[in-house]
Protein backbone atom coordinates (compact mmCIF):
# COMPACT_ATOMS: atom_id res chain seq x y z
CA UNK A 1 0.00 0.00 0.00
CA UNK A 2 1.00 3.76 -0.76
CA UNK A 3 2.53 5.56 2.48
CA UNK A 4 0.48 8.63 2.88
CA UNK A 5 1.17 11.86 1.99
CA UNK A 6 1.73 14.54 4.41
CA UNK A 7 0.36 17.66 3.61
CA UNK A 8 2.71 19.54 5.66
CA UNK A 9 6.16 17.50 6.95
CA UNK A 10 6.67 19.55 9.61
CA UNK A 11 3.63 18.26 11.63
CA UNK A 12 5.86 16.02 13.53
CA UNK A 13 7.70 17.90 15.34
CA UNK A 14 4.32 19.22 17.45
CA UNK A 15 2.46 17.82 20.09
CA UNK A 16 -0.18 15.47 19.51
CA UNK A 17 -3.36 17.08 20.72
CA UNK A 18 -4.73 14.23 23.43
CA UNK A 19 -7.97 14.50 21.77
CA UNK A 20 -6.48 13.29 18.22
CA UNK A 21 -4.10 10.94 20.37
CA UNK A 22 -7.78 8.80 22.16
CA UNK A 23 -9.09 9.04 18.40
CA UNK A 24 -6.29 6.63 16.97
CA UNK A 25 -6.70 4.62 19.60
CA UNK A 26 -9.87 3.71 18.63
CA UNK A 27 -9.31 3.42 15.06
CA UNK A 28 -6.04 1.87 15.47
CA UNK A 29 -7.46 -1.54 13.92
CA UNK A 30 -5.11 -3.87 12.05
CA UNK A 31 -5.66 -3.09 8.07
CA UNK A 32 -6.67 -5.69 5.90
CA UNK A 33 -7.81 -6.00 2.35
CA UNK A 34 -11.03 -6.73 2.00
CA UNK A 35 -12.38 -9.63 0.08
CA UNK A 36 -14.56 -8.39 -2.34
CA UNK A 37 -12.59 -5.44 -3.36
CA UNK A 38 -8.84 -5.02 -3.89
CA UNK A 39 -9.04 -1.20 -3.77
CA UNK A 40 -11.09 -1.08 -0.81
CA UNK A 41 -9.18 -1.43 2.16
CA UNK A 42 -10.67 -1.49 6.34
CA UNK A 43 -9.35 0.65 8.75
CA UNK A 44 -12.27 0.86 11.14
CA UNK A 45 -14.66 -1.55 12.57
CA UNK A 46 -17.46 1.26 12.02
CA UNK A 47 -16.24 2.81 9.37
CA UNK A 48 -13.55 1.76 6.32
CA UNK A 49 -13.30 5.47 4.89
CA UNK A 50 -13.25 7.75 8.47
CA UNK A 51 -10.12 7.45 10.54
CA UNK A 52 -7.74 9.62 12.05
CA UNK A 53 -5.08 11.71 9.76
CA UNK A 54 -1.74 9.69 11.13
CA UNK A 55 -3.72 6.33 9.31
CA UNK A 56 -3.49 5.05 5.81
CA UNK A 57 -7.29 7.17 4.74
CA UNK A 58 -8.32 7.93 1.39
CA UNK A 59 -10.69 10.38 2.22
CA UNK A 60 -10.15 12.11 5.52
CA UNK A 61 -8.17 15.18 6.08
CA UNK A 62 -7.90 16.35 9.59
CA UNK A 63 -6.12 19.15 11.49
CA UNK A 64 -6.19 19.80 15.28
CA UNK A 65 -4.92 22.90 17.51
CA UNK A 66 -1.83 21.57 17.80
CA UNK A 67 -1.95 18.95 14.51
CA UNK A 68 -1.08 19.32 11.07
CA UNK A 69 -3.46 17.17 8.75
CA UNK A 70 -2.71 14.81 5.88
CA UNK A 71 -3.97 13.94 2.29
CA UNK A 72 -3.93 10.58 1.17
CA UNK A 73 -4.87 9.96 -2.86
CA UNK A 74 -7.61 7.51 -3.42
CA UNK A 75 -6.13 5.15 -6.01
CA UNK A 76 -9.38 3.61 -7.55
CA UNK A 77 -9.38 3.09 -11.62
CA UNK A 78 -13.10 2.99 -11.82
CA UNK A 79 -13.28 6.03 -10.48
CA UNK A 80 -10.84 7.92 -11.79
CA UNK A 81 -11.44 7.17 -15.03
CA UNK A 82 -14.80 7.45 -15.20
CA UNK A 83 -16.61 10.12 -17.64
CA UNK A 84 -20.51 11.18 -17.93
CA UNK A 85 -22.00 9.11 -20.73
CA UNK A 86 -24.14 12.72 -21.47
CA UNK A 87 -20.71 14.43 -23.00
CA UNK A 88 -23.05 16.55 -25.65
CA UNK A 89 -24.55 19.43 -23.39
CA UNK A 90 -22.89 21.97 -21.25
CA UNK A 91 -21.86 20.75 -17.53
CA UNK A 92 -22.67 22.27 -14.49
CA UNK A 93 -20.14 23.91 -12.49
CA UNK A 94 -20.07 23.27 -8.75
CA UNK A 95 -22.84 23.57 -5.63
CA UNK A 96 -21.41 24.89 -2.56
CA UNK A 97 -23.36 25.37 0.88
CA UNK A 98 -22.13 26.14 4.53
CA UNK A 99 -23.70 26.07 7.76
CA UNK A 100 -22.79 27.81 11.37
CA UNK A 101 -24.85 26.30 13.75
CA UNK A 102 -24.24 25.42 17.47
CA UNK A 103 -26.23 22.60 18.38
CA UNK A 104 -27.68 21.02 15.09
CA UNK A 105 -26.23 18.23 13.55
CA UNK A 106 -24.27 20.53 10.53
CA UNK A 107 -22.96 17.35 8.74
CA UNK A 108 -26.31 16.26 8.00
CA UNK A 109 -27.48 19.56 7.43
CA UNK A 110 -24.59 19.82 4.74
CA UNK A 111 -25.33 16.61 2.93
CA UNK A 112 -29.17 17.66 2.32
CA UNK A 113 -27.97 21.19 1.38
CA UNK A 114 -25.35 18.98 -1.32
CA UNK A 115 -28.63 16.91 -1.84
CA UNK A 116 -30.45 19.69 -3.27
CA UNK A 117 -27.26 21.16 -5.36
CA UNK A 118 -26.75 17.85 -7.11
CA UNK A 119 -27.51 18.71 -10.73
CA UNK A 120 -24.27 20.95 -9.99
CA UNK A 121 -21.28 18.97 -9.73
CA UNK A 122 -22.01 14.91 -9.67
CA UNK A 123 -18.05 13.94 -9.93
CA UNK A 124 -17.20 14.60 -6.45
CA UNK A 125 -18.80 15.27 -3.11
CA UNK A 126 -17.59 16.55 0.64
CA UNK A 127 -18.15 17.69 3.83
CA UNK A 128 -15.83 20.23 6.19
CA UNK A 129 -16.72 20.10 9.75
CA UNK A 130 -15.45 22.11 12.90
CA UNK A 131 -16.26 21.33 16.61
CA UNK A 132 -14.20 24.50 17.87
CA UNK A 133 -10.59 23.24 17.83
CA UNK A 134 -9.96 21.10 14.92
CA UNK A 135 -10.80 20.71 11.15
CA UNK A 136 -11.94 17.35 9.59
CA UNK A 137 -12.68 16.86 6.03
CA UNK A 138 -14.14 14.30 4.11
CA UNK A 139 -14.57 14.00 0.11
CA UNK A 140 -14.48 11.35 -2.47
CA UNK A 141 -15.35 10.76 -6.19
CA UNK A 142 -18.81 10.19 -6.77
CA UNK A 143 -22.53 11.59 -5.74
CA UNK A 144 -23.28 12.99 -2.66
CA UNK A 145 -25.18 9.76 -1.79
CA UNK A 146 -22.29 7.28 -2.48
CA UNK A 147 -20.00 9.30 -0.73
CA UNK A 148 -21.64 9.68 2.92
CA UNK A 149 -23.37 7.47 4.65
CA UNK A 150 -24.89 7.58 8.38
CA UNK A 151 -21.79 6.33 9.87
CA UNK A 152 -19.99 8.87 8.30
CA UNK A 153 -21.73 11.88 8.67
CA UNK A 154 -22.46 10.86 12.66
CA UNK A 155 -18.42 10.94 13.13
CA UNK A 156 -18.31 14.80 11.46
CA UNK A 157 -19.40 16.24 14.49
CA UNK A 158 -19.24 19.99 14.99
CA UNK A 159 -21.11 23.76 15.09
CA UNK A 160 -19.48 24.69 11.44
CA UNK A 161 -19.79 22.93 8.17
CA UNK A 162 -19.10 23.21 4.43
CA UNK A 163 -19.65 21.30 1.83
CA UNK A 164 -19.13 20.85 -1.95
CA UNK A 165 -20.46 19.08 -4.98
CA UNK A 166 -17.82 19.17 -8.06
CA UNK A 167 -17.91 19.23 -11.45
CA UNK A 168 -14.29 19.88 -13.29
CA UNK A 169 -14.31 23.23 -14.53
CA UNK A 170 -10.50 23.80 -13.77
CA UNK A 171 -8.08 20.14 -12.86
CA UNK A 172 -8.56 16.82 -13.63
CA UNK A 173 -11.15 14.56 -12.18
CA UNK A 174 -9.28 13.32 -9.44
CA UNK A 175 -9.67 12.82 -5.82
CA UNK A 176 -7.26 14.91 -5.11
CA UNK A 177 -9.34 17.75 -6.87
CA UNK A 178 -12.43 16.97 -5.19
CA UNK A 179 -13.52 19.48 -2.32
CA UNK A 180 -13.77 21.02 0.07
CA UNK A 181 -9.76 21.90 -0.49
CA UNK A 182 -7.98 21.85 3.21
CA UNK A 183 -4.53 23.73 4.08
CA UNK A 184 -3.04 24.47 7.46
CA UNK A 185 -2.59 27.93 7.49
CA UNK A 186 0.53 30.10 8.47
CA UNK A 187 -0.91 30.02 12.40
CA UNK A 188 -1.06 25.83 12.64
CA UNK A 189 -5.18 25.70 11.89
CA UNK A 190 -7.26 24.45 9.43
CA UNK A 191 -8.48 25.89 6.78
CA UNK A 192 -11.49 23.99 4.53
CA UNK A 193 -12.34 25.93 1.01
CA UNK A 194 -15.42 24.95 -1.44
CA UNK A 195 -15.82 27.08 -4.72
CA UNK A 196 -17.90 27.53 -7.38
CA UNK A 197 -16.93 29.42 -10.59
CA UNK A 198 -13.67 29.31 -12.60
CA UNK A 199 -10.77 31.95 -12.08
CA UNK A 200 -9.18 33.75 -15.00
CA UNK A 201 -5.83 35.30 -13.62
CA UNK A 202 -5.05 31.15 -12.50
CA UNK A 203 -1.53 31.26 -13.71
CA UNK A 204 -0.85 34.68 -12.07
CA UNK A 205 -1.64 33.68 -9.27
CA UNK A 206 0.50 30.25 -9.36
CA UNK A 207 3.38 32.96 -10.27
CA UNK A 208 3.15 34.79 -7.20
CA UNK A 209 2.43 31.54 -4.96
CA UNK A 210 5.85 30.02 -6.30
CA UNK A 211 7.01 33.72 -5.31
CA UNK A 212 6.22 33.40 -2.07
CA UNK A 213 7.78 29.78 -1.51
CA UNK A 214 3.64 28.29 -0.88
CA UNK A 215 3.46 24.57 -0.91
CA UNK A 216 3.12 22.19 -3.69
CA UNK A 217 -0.56 21.02 -4.00
CA UNK A 218 -0.04 17.46 -3.46
CA UNK A 219 -1.05 16.48 -6.92
CA UNK A 220 -4.21 18.84 -6.66
CA UNK A 221 -4.46 21.45 -9.65
CA UNK A 222 -7.24 23.19 -9.30
CA UNK A 223 -7.99 27.29 -8.83
CA UNK A 224 -9.51 26.13 -5.36
CA UNK A 225 -7.02 24.83 -4.34
CA UNK A 226 -4.54 27.39 -5.42
CA UNK A 227 -7.29 30.03 -3.34
CA UNK A 228 -6.69 28.14 -0.45
CA UNK A 229 -3.34 27.69 -0.38
CA UNK A 230 -2.58 31.62 -0.51
CA UNK A 231 -4.78 31.92 1.79
CA UNK A 232 -3.07 29.52 4.17
CA UNK A 233 -0.04 31.11 3.56
CA UNK A 234 -0.67 34.61 4.12
CA UNK A 235 -2.62 34.35 7.50
CA UNK A 236 0.55 34.84 9.76
CA UNK A 237 -1.73 37.28 10.77
CA UNK A 238 -5.04 35.65 10.92
CA UNK A 239 -7.30 34.43 8.82
CA UNK A 240 -9.47 37.64 7.93
CA UNK A 241 -6.91 39.77 7.11
CA UNK A 242 -5.37 37.58 4.43
CA UNK A 243 -8.97 36.97 3.14
CA UNK A 244 -9.41 40.94 2.38
CA UNK A 245 -5.64 41.03 1.34
CA UNK A 246 -6.17 37.90 -1.18
CA UNK A 247 -9.97 38.32 -2.51
CA UNK A 248 -9.54 41.65 -4.70
CA UNK A 249 -6.33 39.98 -6.16
CA UNK A 250 -8.97 37.06 -7.71
CA UNK A 251 -10.41 38.04 -11.09
CA UNK A 252 -13.08 35.76 -12.83
CA UNK A 253 -16.23 33.85 -11.14
CA UNK A 254 -15.94 32.75 -7.50
CA UNK A 255 -18.60 32.09 -5.09
CA UNK A 256 -16.77 30.80 -2.21
CA UNK A 257 -17.67 29.16 1.10
CA UNK A 258 -15.00 28.37 3.49
CA UNK A 259 -14.23 28.27 7.06
CA UNK A 260 -11.13 27.68 10.34
CA UNK A 261 -11.86 26.39 13.65
CA UNK A 262 -14.06 29.17 14.71
CA UNK A 263 -15.37 31.02 11.82
CA UNK A 264 -17.75 30.28 8.94
CA UNK A 265 -17.09 32.81 5.70
CA UNK A 266 -18.69 33.17 2.35
CA UNK A 267 -17.45 35.67 -0.29
CA UNK A 268 -18.77 36.43 -4.13
CA UNK A 269 -17.20 37.95 -6.99
CA UNK A 270 -17.40 41.30 -7.70
CA UNK A 271 -19.98 40.49 -10.66
CA UNK A 272 -21.70 38.17 -9.01
CA UNK A 273 -21.54 35.01 -11.82
CA UNK A 274 -22.51 32.96 -10.01
CA UNK A 275 -25.48 32.84 -7.60
CA UNK A 276 -24.87 32.64 -3.61
CA UNK A 277 -27.67 33.60 -1.26
CA UNK A 278 -28.24 33.20 3.03
CA UNK A 279 -30.37 31.91 4.82
CA UNK A 280 -31.74 31.75 8.83
CA UNK A 281 -31.80 28.57 10.71
CA UNK A 282 -33.71 28.65 14.17
CA UNK A 283 -29.85 28.23 15.86
CA UNK A 284 -27.91 29.66 13.13
CA UNK A 285 -27.25 30.41 9.33
CA UNK A 286 -27.10 28.55 6.37
CA UNK A 287 -25.10 29.77 2.88
CA UNK A 288 -25.64 28.17 -0.47
CA UNK A 289 -25.30 28.45 -3.98
CA UNK A 290 -29.45 28.27 -4.52
CA UNK A 291 -32.51 28.65 -2.34
CA UNK A 292 -33.89 25.71 -3.05
CA UNK A 293 -30.88 23.65 -0.63
CA UNK A 294 -31.81 26.50 1.79
CA UNK A 295 -35.78 25.44 1.34
CA UNK A 296 -34.46 21.43 1.81
CA UNK A 297 -32.76 22.20 5.71
CA UNK A 298 -35.81 24.41 6.79
CA UNK A 299 -33.59 27.92 6.36
CA UNK A 300 -35.56 30.78 5.69
CA UNK A 301 -34.16 32.53 2.63
CA UNK A 302 -33.02 36.42 3.79
CA UNK A 303 -30.85 37.35 0.57
CA UNK A 304 -28.37 37.41 -1.99
CA UNK A 305 -24.89 37.60 -0.70
CA UNK A 306 -24.17 40.96 -3.22
CA UNK A 307 -21.85 40.80 -5.56
CA UNK A 308 -17.94 41.90 -4.03
CA UNK A 309 -18.87 41.03 -0.60
CA UNK A 310 -17.88 39.08 2.07
CA UNK A 311 -19.48 37.53 5.01
CA UNK A 312 -18.24 35.91 8.21
CA UNK A 313 -20.08 34.18 10.78
CA UNK A 314 -19.43 32.94 14.25
CA UNK A 315 -20.28 33.04 17.95
CA UNK A 316 -20.44 37.17 17.85
CA UNK A 317 -22.88 36.97 15.02
CA UNK A 318 -22.61 37.53 11.60
CA UNK A 319 -20.47 40.58 10.12
CA UNK A 320 -20.68 41.65 6.49
CA UNK A 321 -17.52 44.01 4.73
CA UNK A 322 -17.01 44.98 0.75
CA UNK A 323 -14.00 43.61 -0.57
CA UNK A 324 -14.31 45.08 -3.89
CA UNK A 325 -17.48 47.56 -6.09
CA UNK A 326 -20.13 45.22 -7.21
CA UNK A 327 -20.32 45.06 -10.93
CA UNK A 328 -22.97 42.53 -11.03
CA UNK A 329 -22.92 39.96 -14.23
CA UNK A 330 -25.24 37.44 -13.55
CA UNK A 331 -24.75 34.25 -15.67
CA UNK A 332 -27.87 34.08 -17.51
CA UNK A 333 -27.73 30.49 -18.56
CA UNK A 334 -28.61 29.44 -14.60
CA UNK A 335 -31.78 30.55 -15.65
CA UNK A 336 -31.69 28.27 -18.94
CA UNK A 337 -30.15 25.67 -17.80
CA UNK A 338 -27.97 25.18 -14.52
CA UNK A 339 -30.32 26.04 -12.01
CA UNK A 340 -33.09 24.22 -10.45
CA UNK A 341 -36.60 25.26 -11.50
CA UNK A 342 -37.80 26.08 -8.01
CA UNK A 343 -34.83 28.26 -7.03
CA UNK A 344 -35.04 31.83 -6.87
CA UNK A 345 -32.31 34.09 -8.57
CA UNK A 346 -32.40 38.08 -8.26
CA UNK A 347 -35.81 37.74 -7.33
CA UNK A 348 -37.20 35.84 -10.33
CA UNK A 349 -37.92 32.30 -10.19
CA UNK A 350 -36.42 30.57 -12.19
CA UNK A 351 -39.41 28.29 -13.57
CA UNK A 352 -41.00 31.41 -13.98
CA UNK A 353 -38.55 32.49 -16.40
CA UNK A 354 -38.46 29.07 -18.62
CA UNK A 355 -42.13 29.57 -19.27
CA UNK A 356 -42.11 32.73 -20.05
CA UNK A 357 -39.03 31.54 -22.45
CA UNK A 358 -41.26 28.99 -23.94
CA UNK A 359 -44.10 31.74 -24.27
CA UNK A 360 -41.63 33.87 -26.10
CA UNK A 361 -40.64 31.03 -28.17
CA UNK A 362 -43.62 30.11 -29.14
CA UNK A 363 -44.32 33.90 -30.46
CA UNK A 364 -41.03 34.25 -32.35
CA UNK A 365 -41.00 30.97 -33.84
CA UNK A 366 -44.43 29.02 -34.19
CA UNK A 367 -44.97 26.11 -35.73
CA UNK A 368 -47.92 24.12 -37.40
CA UNK A 369 -47.72 20.78 -35.47
CA UNK A 370 -50.38 18.42 -33.11
CA UNK A 371 -48.42 18.17 -30.20
CA UNK A 372 -45.76 20.02 -27.68
CA UNK A 373 -43.38 17.75 -25.74
CA UNK A 374 -40.36 18.59 -23.99
CA UNK A 375 -36.50 16.62 -23.52
CA UNK A 376 -37.39 15.94 -19.68
CA UNK A 377 -36.23 17.35 -17.70
CA UNK A 378 -34.47 20.85 -18.41
CA UNK A 379 -36.35 21.52 -21.58
CA UNK A 380 -39.87 20.92 -19.47
CA UNK A 381 -41.21 24.10 -18.25
CA UNK A 382 -40.16 26.55 -21.69
CA UNK A 383 -42.07 23.21 -23.19
CA UNK A 384 -45.12 24.01 -21.41
CA UNK A 385 -44.61 27.80 -21.64
CA UNK A 386 -44.32 26.94 -25.71
CA UNK A 387 -48.08 25.19 -25.48
CA UNK A 388 -49.47 28.04 -23.67
CA UNK A 389 -48.07 30.72 -26.04
CA UNK A 390 -49.13 28.54 -29.30
CA UNK A 391 -52.35 27.08 -28.39
CA UNK A 392 -51.05 23.32 -29.52
CA UNK A 393 -51.38 21.15 -26.87
CA UNK A 394 -48.72 19.72 -24.74
CA UNK A 395 -47.98 16.09 -23.99
CA UNK A 396 -45.54 13.62 -22.39
CA UNK A 397 -44.10 12.18 -25.55
CA UNK A 398 -40.05 11.14 -24.26
CA UNK A 399 -39.74 8.96 -20.11
CA UNK A 400 -36.87 9.70 -18.65
CA UNK A 401 -34.68 6.83 -17.23
CA UNK A 402 -34.21 9.03 -14.02
CA UNK A 403 -31.60 6.42 -12.23
CA UNK A 404 -29.00 6.52 -15.55
CA UNK A 405 -27.36 9.76 -14.20
CA UNK A 406 -23.43 9.46 -13.85
CA UNK A 407 -22.12 5.87 -13.55
CA UNK A 408 -18.84 4.44 -12.76
CA UNK A 409 -20.01 1.45 -15.02
CA UNK A 410 -18.59 1.95 -18.77
CA UNK A 411 -20.60 0.70 -21.48
CA UNK A 412 -19.72 -1.96 -23.99
CA UNK A 413 -19.32 -0.44 -27.32
CA UNK A 414 -22.64 -2.36 -28.42
CA UNK A 415 -24.24 -0.15 -25.52
CA UNK A 416 -22.56 3.24 -25.84
CA UNK A 417 -23.85 3.04 -29.93
CA UNK A 418 -27.50 3.21 -28.42
CA UNK A 419 -26.45 6.66 -27.19
CA UNK A 420 -29.59 8.58 -26.28
CA UNK A 421 -31.44 5.51 -25.69
CA UNK A 422 -30.04 4.88 -22.44
CA UNK A 423 -31.27 7.92 -21.09
CA UNK A 424 -34.49 8.47 -23.13
CA UNK A 425 -36.96 6.26 -24.43
CA UNK A 426 -40.11 7.50 -26.77
CA UNK A 427 -44.05 6.82 -26.19
CA UNK A 428 -44.46 5.26 -29.53
CA UNK A 429 -48.75 5.53 -28.87
CA UNK A 430 -48.17 9.01 -28.20
CA UNK A 431 -45.87 10.23 -30.97
CA UNK A 432 -47.09 7.87 -33.97
CA UNK A 433 -48.75 9.73 -36.67
CA UNK A 434 -48.05 13.33 -35.21
CA UNK A 435 -46.24 16.31 -36.04
CA UNK A 436 -44.01 17.14 -33.04
CA UNK A 437 -42.88 20.72 -31.55
CA UNK A 438 -39.55 19.51 -29.68
CA UNK A 439 -38.81 21.86 -26.73
CA UNK A 440 -35.19 21.57 -25.18
CA UNK A 441 -33.27 23.88 -23.33
CA UNK A 442 -29.98 24.42 -25.22
CA UNK A 443 -27.72 22.95 -28.61
CA UNK A 444 -24.17 23.16 -28.00
CA UNK A 445 -22.27 20.17 -29.93
CA UNK A 446 -25.68 18.55 -31.86
CA UNK A 447 -24.86 15.22 -31.67
CA UNK A 448 -28.02 15.20 -28.95
CA UNK A 449 -30.60 16.55 -30.48
CA UNK A 450 -29.53 14.54 -33.94
CA UNK A 451 -30.37 11.26 -32.18
CA UNK A 452 -33.09 12.12 -30.60
CA UNK A 453 -34.42 13.70 -33.87
CA UNK A 454 -33.56 9.87 -35.49
CA UNK A 455 -35.20 8.19 -32.82
CA UNK A 456 -38.87 10.05 -32.73
CA UNK A 457 -38.71 10.31 -36.83
CA UNK A 458 -37.80 6.12 -35.83
CA UNK A 459 -41.18 6.10 -33.16
CA UNK A 460 -43.56 7.60 -36.34
CA UNK A 461 -43.31 11.39 -36.08
CA UNK A 462 -44.70 12.30 -38.95
CA UNK A 463 -42.96 16.21 -38.60
CA UNK A 464 -40.14 17.23 -36.00
CA UNK A 465 -40.01 20.64 -34.83
CA UNK A 466 -36.87 21.25 -32.74
CA UNK A 467 -37.60 24.77 -30.46
CA UNK A 468 -34.66 25.69 -28.17
CA UNK A 469 -34.79 27.43 -25.12
CA UNK A 470 -31.66 29.74 -25.60
CA UNK A 471 -30.00 31.58 -28.49
CA UNK A 472 -27.51 29.81 -30.31
CA UNK A 473 -24.04 28.98 -27.69
CA UNK A 474 -21.18 30.21 -30.07
CA UNK A 475 -18.60 30.89 -27.31
CA UNK A 476 -17.15 29.01 -24.55
CA UNK A 477 -17.44 29.75 -20.85
CA UNK A 478 -14.51 30.86 -18.87
CA UNK A 479 -16.34 31.48 -15.75
CA UNK A 480 -17.60 28.12 -14.35
CA UNK A 481 -19.58 25.84 -17.15
CA UNK A 482 -17.68 23.00 -19.01
CA UNK A 483 -18.60 23.95 -22.39
CA UNK A 484 -17.01 22.25 -25.66
CA UNK A 485 -14.25 24.51 -27.27
CA UNK A 486 -15.06 26.73 -29.88
CA UNK A 487 -14.36 24.68 -32.59
CA UNK A 488 -16.58 21.90 -31.29
CA UNK A 489 -19.89 24.15 -30.60
CA UNK A 490 -22.12 23.32 -33.41
CA UNK A 491 -23.54 27.05 -34.25
CA UNK A 492 -20.14 28.45 -34.60
CA UNK A 493 -19.37 26.89 -38.06
CA UNK A 494 -22.93 26.79 -39.11
CA UNK A 495 -25.74 29.43 -39.54
CA UNK A 496 -29.27 27.92 -37.88
CA UNK A 497 -30.52 26.51 -41.16
CA UNK A 498 -27.20 24.71 -41.27
CA UNK A 499 -27.62 23.32 -37.58
CA UNK A 500 -30.89 22.08 -38.29
CA UNK A 501 -29.90 20.21 -41.52
CA UNK A 502 -27.26 18.85 -39.29
CA UNK A 503 -29.63 17.03 -36.70
CA UNK A 504 -31.77 16.23 -39.70
CA UNK A 505 -35.31 18.35 -37.81
CA UNK A 506 -37.94 19.67 -40.10
CA UNK A 507 -37.06 22.83 -38.68
CA UNK A 508 -35.53 24.86 -35.91
CA UNK A 509 -35.85 27.74 -33.90
CA UNK A 510 -33.88 29.66 -30.95
CA UNK A 511 -35.28 32.03 -28.58
CA UNK A 512 -34.04 35.46 -29.27
CA UNK A 513 -31.27 36.81 -26.88
CA UNK A 514 -33.28 39.64 -26.58
CA UNK A 515 -36.30 37.53 -26.00
CA UNK A 516 -34.19 35.57 -22.85
CA UNK A 517 -32.94 38.52 -21.32
CA UNK A 518 -37.13 40.15 -21.33
CA UNK A 519 -38.22 36.59 -19.41
CA UNK A 520 -35.40 36.71 -16.91
CA UNK A 521 -36.76 40.24 -16.07
CA UNK A 522 -33.35 41.29 -15.31
CA UNK A 523 -31.94 44.29 -16.64
CA UNK A 524 -29.09 43.28 -19.73
CA UNK A 525 -26.58 45.81 -18.19
CA UNK A 526 -26.39 42.84 -15.18
CA UNK A 527 -26.20 39.59 -16.98
CA UNK A 528 -23.42 37.85 -18.28
CA UNK A 529 -24.30 36.86 -22.04
CA UNK A 530 -20.74 35.77 -22.91
CA UNK A 531 -21.56 32.12 -24.37
CA UNK A 532 -23.85 33.64 -26.77
CA UNK A 533 -22.70 37.02 -27.47
CA UNK A 534 -18.93 36.59 -27.19
CA UNK A 535 -18.80 39.89 -24.63
CA UNK A 536 -17.30 38.64 -21.97
CA UNK A 537 -17.61 40.94 -19.19
CA UNK A 538 -14.05 40.03 -17.21
CA UNK A 539 -11.27 40.29 -19.16
CA UNK A 540 -9.77 37.17 -20.32
CA UNK A 541 -5.46 36.21 -20.45
CA UNK A 542 -4.21 35.23 -23.86
CA UNK A 543 -5.13 31.74 -24.45
CA UNK A 544 -1.82 30.34 -23.13
CA UNK A 545 -2.69 31.37 -19.84
CA UNK A 546 -6.12 29.68 -19.35
CA UNK A 547 -7.40 26.41 -19.51
CA UNK A 548 -9.41 23.51 -17.76
CA UNK A 549 -5.68 21.65 -17.15
CA UNK A 550 -3.50 24.89 -17.17
CA UNK A 551 -2.43 24.39 -13.58
CA UNK A 552 -1.25 20.50 -14.84
CA UNK A 553 0.82 21.83 -17.90
CA UNK A 554 1.90 24.89 -15.93
CA UNK A 555 3.56 22.19 -13.41
CA UNK A 556 4.34 19.78 -16.43
CA UNK A 557 6.28 22.76 -17.70
CA UNK A 558 8.28 23.83 -14.72
CA UNK A 559 9.25 19.89 -14.15
CA UNK A 560 10.79 19.94 -17.35
CA UNK A 561 12.82 23.10 -16.88
CA UNK A 562 14.08 21.95 -13.49
CA UNK A 563 15.31 18.69 -15.28
CA UNK A 564 17.48 20.73 -17.67
CA UNK A 565 18.93 23.19 -15.57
Amino acid sequence: MPAPKNQASHSASRPRDPRVARRLETVASPVSPNPVSPNLVSLNPVSPNLVSPNLVSPNLVSTAESQVGTEMPHHDPGHNSAERHDDTGPREECGVFGVWAPGEEVAKLAYFGLFALQHRGQEAAGIAVSDGSRVLVFKDLGLVSQVFDEQVLSSLAGHIAVGHCRYSTTGSSTWENAQPAFCTTATGSGLALGHNGNLVNTAELLAQARKIGVPTRNGASTDSDLITELLAAAADTGLDNAVRRLLPQLRGAFSLIFCDEGTLYAARDPHGVRPLVLGRLERGWAVASETAALDIVGADFVREVEPGELLAIDASGLRSSRFADPDPKGCVFEYVYLARPDTTIAGRGVHATRLEVGRRLAQEHPADADLVIPVPESGTPAAIGYAQGSGIPYGKGLVKNAYVGRTFIQPSQTIRQLGIRLKLNPLRDVIRGKRLVVVDDSIVRGNTQGALVRMLREAGAIEVHVRIASPPVRWPCFYGIDFASRAELIATGADVDGVRRTIGADSLGYVSLAGLIAASEQPASRLCTACFDGRYPIPLPPSESIGKHLLEDLDAVARVSSLTR
